[in-house]
Parts: structure tokens; C-alpha cells; sequence
């Protein structure tokens, strides 16, 4: 955060600047001044004001610094409408009086019926004292961790207490993880938290509330200032507003994140008092311990909160926030100064010196000259050091009460007077608490304790092993492909949000958006199914059989087996033919790809989306709501029908009986042929709807030719299988493991003849499957741990092995065998057993050994590793000799 008191002057409608929090609070103490951007002037009215009525956002009775604070808020708000809209008329007479003046009760009433609008649509008194409020909070987060960071040490709480972890699987709290991290490498080094063999339960169970509090208090201030930012900058859009607009929203939306802070805030202040009593404990002088415990009291917080929320209006509200937090501002000082009491009088404690490196367990006393003990001396006792971090918080601290000055002695004055300057240090207006702030972040970003860096959740990384097990993967699946005849296409990874959007019906909350990094709004692809309709509307293709092999993006909640980013192996047919030609041919490439890859059983549920339609029309569901109740039965593979139901009922409007009569037909599943002869006799409602009919003789034709492929064993007809998604039209698939290890679905498609026309007005029809492969990985890597047998990351056939280190012999001999065509590395050690073990763990199956005895002889040593075997040839024919074993041509 900016320092308040660096600025001199802020500059207001600017294009491209950004008025902070930060500067609000500066012009709000007259820190700074404020100065109109010459460009934002151009852009104002020069005619003569019309008095306004005054807007009921800026009646509320302010102090000084609030007033001026939203006229700041007020000024800015003026200067961009003015700049962002022509026909907006804002006077330069008010902006300047605004400037000159920075007081709301000056300028009013205001002089165009614009100007009203925008000071009642904007809310500018409660989105100033929101940018109070961020300033002051933005800043404590770090030193609330410093704090709790010195209070750790001073009452020797156990490190263990921020032992956190993160995970990837979106199941940790990021800022309680990320604080915990923070504290852990301020207190790195420290011989005094944890040194006792675990701390008292008290002091266990205050530091380990730590983490979770003031990750809340983090997740809170971020919350209001990414508000608080926008309210700032954003200009009033006027259209049709006019000056009856209030702007409530916008103070409720910043009432509601100002008071989900004020909880943070309270749990804080207990917290902080909890420890500030927890430091003072350990005080050896019973006097200054009760006065140093009693110095502040949890019954001061009584009712605040309540005080706080229990206001209407939100002008009130976000004063009491304010206030709320500034009281926090004191019992944090406090704890700070009892803390900086406990370790300056405890005399076993090592005091770090500006410029002196806090060396762990240093001397208490210093070596006399000539390196001797002092008298009597006996042993020199080693004092006990604070963390690197903690010592550098506590000398800013110490030089900012002291003034440099030493510490004579510690009393209960002494650190009453220290907890007033603390709380004056943690305001803002210092310039001290930038420098501390700044100490606090480089403290816990150098990485000191070579804290491990972190994935995004959803996401992972794969080894040698896991990598070697999906080129094999990959490698069998593009076989499949271009079996086929399919060609490769590659897309960008990220679309116009355009193309994405309305594709994916409920599922496309799930799509990330990117940021606007120049006019053109980008999401991640959700799949690659549209991006390929997409490519073919745009080049004019009218037939087109293609693979692709990418990764692909969900905002989804991770869990085991769900990722945020993951590959998909897609096949796709675009174009015109006989009926279920393409649809017949995707699946047997379905069951090619999952019978080669050898993953064990599965079985291919197959529904038909015209006949599911059929089926909700006979219930008697609208039309309408076709595709919202397919997203719920498509939930039937991991919810019961119960819960399916309730949520029929209860979210989508259908009646009971409606959701009961669903429930009795998406029991339907079993062999293909018998359930369409079924759902084809006399008598079936099926056979009494159009679009049921139709699907019914597609299916047939697709059986068919599926049972003369021998696919038709691997299929069952499912009626319950719906496919969220809203582009399929016809058939649809979905493939599911069945063995031991649970993955859910591992493959899925359908037919889609409408997704190409969406983009070009030309209707091409098209089918596809998509292949989930981080599943089928999934399986393929449990299936290899149980076989106990080693995957071999690399595909090296020979080791050439130099006993001793000379490096042009083995570019010389390496080199020969790469140029046969043979897959080999070389090692450089004199140890034999070095050599063999790097070949047992590569799993390499040829040595060539070459020591001083083979050199002279010219000769090289073949080894056979898997059967211990040895045997000497001439160095000219080691290569043809190798090449006959490894059975090379």
C-alpha cells in the first residue's frame, strides 16, 4: 500500500489513473491536495449552474475528514461521467468549488441536474468511508501476522500451530494456508517457539486459532477493496437515470462486505487479547504481570458488534466499521507492546542489534581477548534467538518507541506509552508503517525457509513415471485415430467469449473468463466439441473427419478425479451421410481406444436425446423446461432419484406425479436389442410420439451395425443417460469404468447437428466422442502399481559406461551408437557400482563398461544387466555387436 503521507497531490479524472484508498484517506486528513486532470477539464460545462435539490446520499451529518473525503469520492465520480459520457453536463463550476474547497456542504446544492444524478447514483459519502475503512485494514493484515508472529515467540507457542498445508484439490482455505506459511518463515530460526517440547494447551489452542482468523480478516479486506476499487473509478453511467437514482445498491453491497470485515475484526481483537495475556504470563514480576494482563479487557468489545450492525442506515454502519476497526488498531499495539516487554526483560533471550546477523544459539557472553572465559565463567551459557524475521519486526518496532534510545528497565508506564505510539505507528498517516509493512512482506517472500512453491488448485504435475504412461496412452489413442482416416487440428486455447457462450447450458458457469488485455473479451476452452463446430463454420467445411489431443479448462470445484485442467482426446465427423454411418463409426472407435488401452471392463451407456425428449413430453413436461430437467437427470449416476426428485420439485417446478412417472421410465436400461424391442411393442406410448419414433429407427439401424462389428456386447441401452449438455440432438454415450478403481465416466459424445449452423447459419451435421484421459490415466496408473512392475520413464537400450572421467572417449562411443540408430546415455564414475545401480533404477537392459584394462586392449565390455552377464569385444564391432542383440537391422 501507497504511504497516505507520500502524496502531495492527487490528480482526478484522470484517463488511465486510478484514485486509491490510499489517497482518499490522504485528502481526507489534508495529506494531500487535489488536482483536475487538464484533460477532464476540457470535458466540462462552462454555463451557469442550476441549482439542484440536494441528493438524501450526501444529507448525512459527517466530521471534517469524512466530508472531505467524499467530496474527493464526489469529484472523481464527476470528472469521469463527464469524460465517459459527452452529453453528461457537469460544471466546471462545481468541480473547481469540489477542488478548492474538498467539502460536500460548499458545493450544494449542486448545479446541473446531471451532477444530482451522479451524487445520488454513486453513493459517494458511503463509498468514501468504505475507502477509509480499506485503507486502514489493507495494511494490518500484514502486521496482524507480524504481531501474532512476535506473541508466538515472547509466550514460546509451538510452531506446529501453522502447520497448514495446501492442497491443490480446492479442499484448504487458501489465506489461512498462505498465513500460516507467512508466520511459520517469520519465526524460521527461532530457538523459542516450539523449544519446550510442545506448548501449554492454552497457548496451543490461541495460536492454533491464528491461521483461520486472520485468513478470514485477509479474505474480507480483499473482498472490500476489489468493491472499493470499482465505486472508485468506475464512471455513472446516466442513460435514463436521473436524480431520484439512490445508489442504495451499491452502499448496501459495500454495508454487506464492511460487515462481513467487523466479524473478522471482533474475532481479531479477542485474539489479540488472548495472546497480548498469553505473553504477559510468563513475566517473572507478579506486579507488572497482573497490571501488563489487566492493561486492556475482552469486556471492552461488548456490544461493539452489536453497535455496529444493529444501525439501518449505512452511513452509520460503515462509521461503526471504522470504528470498530480502529479499536482493533489499539488492542494489536497493546499486544505488540506487552510482547516487545516479555522478550526485552527475559534476560535468556538473545536481543537482535541493527546490523548485527542474528546467529543462532550466539553466546550470551562475549569471548575475552586472547579467546579466554571471563572469572568464574565456567561455562559460557548460550542464549536462546528469535527467528530472522521476528527479530527484524521487533528492532523496527523497538527504534520506532525508543527513538534509538536503550531500555533501562521494563515497567507498566513503559509499555502503556509504547502501545500508544504502536497504534499510531499502525495508522496509515505514518510513513513508519509502510517501511514495517514492507519488512513484514520481503520477510515472508524471500523464501528463506525454502517453502515449497504451490499449484493453482485443480491442477498437477506429473513425473517421469506418470509421463511415460501417458505417452503410451497418447501413442495408442492416436493410433485409433488415423486407423480411421481422422486428420489432426490444433484451436487456441482460448475463444472469444462469444463462441462459448450459450453452448453448455447450466455447465457454462463453469467456463473461465480472462481478463480484457485489449478490447476482445477471451475465455479458456470449456472443450474442444465447440471450437472444432466453430473452425468448421469458419473455414466453409462441409465434410470433415478430425482428432484432436488437448487440454481443456472447468471453474469446477476440485475433488478426486475432477480437475480444473485436464486433457480430452476428441473424434469428430462433420458432414452429411447415410443415416448413423458417423454416429456407428464413433463408437466403435470408442471401443477400439478403451479394448487397446486395456483398462478392464467397462460398459457404454447409450440413450438417444430424441427419444428422451419423447420421453419427457409423455410425462408431461413443457417444452420449455426439456433441457433444464436433462441437466437434473443427468445427475442420476451420482445422486439417487430421491434427491433428483427434490430437486425436480422443488428448483424446476415440476409436479410430483410428473417427476414419478420420469423416475419409473429412467429405470429402463439393459441389453440394446431387448430394450428397443421393448420400448417398440404394442402399445407403447414411445411408438405414439413422433420424435420417439424416429429415434427408435435410427437405433436400430446403429445396433445393428454395431452387433456385425462385435461392439454391440460392450453397450447398454439407458434411458436414464441424458448429457447436460444443450447442443446434442441425437444419439448420445457416455463410457464407465467398472473395476475396483473409481473414476466415474472416462468417455462421452453424441450427435450435435445444430452446433456449426449456431456459428454460420449452416446447418452441418456432426458426431463425435471425448475421450477423459485424466481418468483413463487414473486407471491406467493404479493398474501398474498393483502389477509391482517398474515403469520405465526413459527408452534407453544401452549405458555407455566410462570408469573414470573421460569425457571425449564416451562422445566418442555414445556418438557411434546414436548413429546407428540406438537409443543409449553415457555416466562418468570410477565406481562400478555406480554405473550397474543407475542401470538396474533406468531400467536399461545393455552396459558397455570401459575401465584402463579395456582401453589397452581395445576392447569394451558388453553387459547383459537383467542376467548378470559379461563379455569382452574388440571396440571396432561393439556397436554390430549390440545391434545383433538388441535385434536391430
Amino acid at each position: 500500500m501507497a504511504s497516505a503521507a507520500a502524496a502531495a497531490a492527487v490528480t482526478l479524472g484522470g484517463k488511465g489513473a486510478a484514485l486509491s484508498p490510499a489517497a482518499v484517506y490522504a485528502l481526507s486528513l489534508g495529506l494531500a491536495s487535489p488536482a483536475i486532470d487538464a484533460s477532464a477539464l476540457k470535458s466540462l460545462s462552462t454555463r451557469a449552474p442550476s441549482p439542484q435539490e440536494t441528493p438524501a446520499s450526501l444529507a448525512a451529518a459527517l466530521a471534517p475528514a469524512e466530508s472531505r473525503a467524499a467530496a474527493a469520492v464526489l469529484l472523481n465520480k464527476l470528472l469521469l461521467t463527464a469524460s465517459d459520457s459527452a452529453s453528461a453536463l457537469v460544471t466546471a463550476a462545481t468541480a473547481t468549488r469540489l477542488a478548492e474547497s474538498l467539502d460536500v456542504a460548499a458545493v450544494l446544492p449542486l448545479g446541473s441536474r446531471d451532477e444530482a444524478a451522479v451524487a445520488a447514483a454513486s453513493a459517494p459519502v458511503a463509498v468514501a468511508l468504505a475507502a477509509l475503512i480499506d485503507c486502514c485494514a489493507a495494511p494490518l493484515a500484514r502486521v496482524a501476522d507480524a504481531v501474532a508472529a512476535l506473541s508466538c515467540e515472547a509466550a514460546r507457542g509451538d510452531a506446529a500451530a501453522f502447520d497448514v498445508p495446501a492442497s491443490g484439490d480446492g479442499l484448504s482455505a487458501k489465506d489461512e494456508a498462505d498465513v500460516a506459511a507467512d508466520i511459520k518463515m517469520l519465526v524460521f530460526g527461532s530457538k523459542l517457539v516450539g523449544s519446550a517440547g510442545g506448548a501449554p494447551a492454552p497457548a496451543a489452542a490461541t495460536f492454533a486459532k491464528v491461521s483461520t482468523v486472520n485468513g478470514i480478516f485477509r479474505e474480507a479486506v480483499r473482498a472490500l477493496h476489489a468493491r472499493v476499487r470499482i465505486e472508485l473509478n468506475a464512471p455513472v453511467k446516466l442513460g435514463k437515470r436521473d436524480a431520484g437514482e439512490t445508489g442504495a445498491g451499491k452502499e448496501e453491497a459495500l454495508v454487506v462486505l464492511a460487515t462481513q470485515l467487523a466479524r473478522a475484526v471482533q474475532a481479531l481483537c479477542k485474539l489479540s487479547i488472548s495472546r497480548a495475556r498469553l505473553c504477559a504470563e510468563s513475566i517473572a514480576d507478579a506486579d507488572l504481570r497482573e497490571k501488563l494482563t489487566n492493561g486492556v479487557s475482552i469486556d471492552d468489545l461488548k456490544g461493539m458488534l452489536d453497535r455496529v450492525l444493529i444501525d439501518s442506515d449505512a452511513v452509520s454502519v460503515l462509521k461503526g466499521v471504522y470504528n470498530h476497526l480502529l479499536k482493533f488498531r489499539d488492542f494489536l499495539a497493546w499486544e505488540a507492546a506487552v510482547a516487545m516487554a516479555v522478550i526485552e526483560g527475559d534476560s535468556s533471550i538473545e536481543k537482535p542489534q541493527a546490523g548485527v546477523e542474528n546467529e543462532v544459539g550466539s553466546s550470551a557472553e562475549k569471548p575475552q581477548a586472547g579467546g579466554e572465559k571471563g572469572k568464574g565463567d565456567k561455562k559460557s551459557k548460550k542464549k536462546k534467538t528469535l527467528g530472522k524475521g521476528t527479530s527484524a519486526v521487533l528492532m523496527l518496532l523497538r527504534d520506532h518507541v525508543t527513538n534509538g534510545n536503550a531500555i533501562a528497565s521494563v515497567n507498566s508506564a513503559l509499555v502503556a506509552e509504547w502501545g500508544t505510539s504502536l497504534s499510531l505507528l499502525f495508522d496509515p498517516k505514518c510513513s513508519g508503517l509502510e517501511s514495517l509493512v514492507e519488512k513484514v512482506k520481503e520477510i515472508v517472500e524471500s523464501n528463506e525457509v525454502r517453502r515449497l512453491p504451490k499449484i493453482p488448485k485443480g491442477t498437477r504435475d506429473f513425473g517421469k513415471e506418470q509421463m511415460a504412461i501417458r505417452e503410451r496412452a497418447f501413442s495408442i489413442i492416436t493410433g485409433v485415430f488415423k486407423m480411421h482416416g481422422a486428420t489432426a487440428l490444433d484451436t487456441p486455447v482460448f475463444e472469444l467469449r462469444e463462441t462459448l457462450m450459450g453452448k453448455y447450458g447450466e455447465d457454462s458457469k463453469l467456463i473461465y473468463d480472462l481478463a480484457d488485455q485489449g478490447g476482445e473479451l477471451c475465455s479458456l476452452r470449456y472443450d474442444l466439441t465447440v471450437p472444432f463446430a466453430r473452425y468448421v463454420a469458419m473455414n466453409n467445411i462441409s465434410a470433415l473427419k478430425r482428432y484432436q489431443i488437448a487440454k481443456v479448462y472447468r471453474r469446477d470445484n476440485p475433488s478426486k478425479g475432477r480437475y480444473r485442467e485436464f486433457y480430452q482426446c476428441d473424434f469428430d465427423i462433420a458432414g452429411v451421410y447415410e443415416p448413423m454411418e458417423p454416429d456407428f463409426e464413433v463408437i466403435k472407435v470408442l471401443t477400439e481406444l478403451l479394448n487397446q488401452l486395456d483398462i478392464g471392463t467397462y460398459e457404454i451407456k447409450l440413450n438417444h436425446r430424441k427419444l428422451l425428449d419423447g420421453m419427457l413430453e409423455i410425462c408431461g413436461v413443457p417444452p420449455q423446461k426439456f433441457r433444464t430437467v436433462c441437466s437434473s437427470i443427468d445427475k442420476l449416476d451420482k445422486q439417487t432419484f430421491e434427491q433428483v426428485k427434490k430437486e425436480l420439485v422443488d428448483e424446476k417446478g415440476i409436479s410430483n406425479e410428473t417427476a414419478d412417472e420420469i423416475g419409473n421410465l429412467v429405470k429402463t436400461r439393459g441389453p440394446p436389442l431387448e430394450v428397443l424391442l421393448g420400448l417398440r411393442k404394442e402399445g407403447s406410448k414411445f411408438m405414439q410420439n413422433e420424435g420417439s419414433v424416429v429415434a427408435l429407427n435410427e437405433l436400430e439401424i446403429l445396433f445393428k451395425a454395431l452387433e456385425k462389428a462385435n461392439a454391440l456386447d460392450r453397450i447398454v441401452f439407458d434411458l436414464s443417460l441424458a448429457r447436460g449438455l444443450d447442443y446434442y440432438t441425437g444419439v448420445i454415450y457416455e463410457a464407465v469404468f467398472k473395476g475396483a478403481t473409481q473414476v466415474g465416466s472416462i468417455a462421452a459424445g453424441g450427435r450435435y447437428d445444430n452446433l456449426v449452423g449456431m456459428f454460420s447459419g449452416k446447418q452441418i451435421p456432426a458426431v463425435g466422442v471425448s475421450l477423459g484421459i485424466e481418468r483413463v490415466f487414473a486407471i491406467m496408473e493404479q493398474q501398474e502399481k498393483e502389477r509391482n512392475e517398474m515403469i520405465r520413464a526413459t527408452e534407453t537400450e544401452v549405458l555407455v559406461s566410462i570408469l573414470g572421467k573421460d569425457l571425449t572417449l564416451a562422445a566418442e562411443l555414445v556418438s557411434e551408437l546414436w548413429s546407428a540408430g540406438i537409443k543409449a546415455e553415457f555416466k562418468l564414475t570410477t565406481r562400478v557400482t555406480n554405473h550397474i545401480k543407475y542401470a538396474l533404477q533406468s531400467g536399461i537392459p545393455w552396459m558397455v563398461l570401459v575401465g584402463e584394462s579395456e582401453m589397452q586392449k581395445g576392447s569394451v565390455k558388453l553387459k547383459d544387466v537383467k542376467a548378470n552377464r559379461e563379455e569382452e569385444v574388440a571396440r571396432k564391432d561393439f556397436v554390430q555387436e549390440l545391434k545383433k542383440r538388441l535385434s536391430k537391422p
